[in-house]
């Protein structure tokens, strides 16, 4: 019987969730924190790498989109000088998006993207004072 030491940094769960297998959409995601505050939501979206003007935000039928493209043109340039054995960086298109209302407008959303996040900040909707008054549909014999 042979004993084998345990390696210190070896976690099995680790190395098979390492696998690209369970991690080929992680890279893709766009990791997003949402805050409320007294008048509005704040959105922070981590976009590292990627330039502002690559950055696409709209609003159509309630629904806030973010629409970032990162190309390929470095990685162009670095054919001749050697290849790649691992390769975690992405590089292409990815989207998210969020329902924030129909009310809400693009003009109403203040944006702005500093160190690779992207901030958005967007009115609450007011809350409805009065509620109206239920009518009652009458039952005919």
């Amino acid at each position: 019987m042979m004993l084998i030491p345990r390696r210190n940094d070896f976690d099995l769960l680790d190395e098979m969730f390492g696998d690209p297998f369970f991690s080929r959409n992680e890279s893709k995601m766009m990791k997003t924190d949402i805050k409320e505050n007294e008048h509005n939501y704040v959105i922070d979206v981590d976009l590292p790498g990627y330039e502002k003007e690559n950055i696409k935000i709209d609003v159509e039928n309630g629904y806030l989109t973010i629409h970032a493209t990162m190309n390929s043109e470095n990685e162009e340039k670095e054919k001749g000088k050697g290849k790649f054995l691992r390769r975690e960086r992405y590089f292409g298109e990815c989207s998210r998006s969020f329902y924030v209302g129909e009310e809400v407008k693009p003009e109403d959303i203040k944006a702005s993207f500093k160190n690779g996040t992207l901030s958005l900040e967007l009115p609450k909707e007011e809350e409805k004072k009065e509620l109206p008054e239920k009518k009652y549909i009458p039952i005919e014999d």
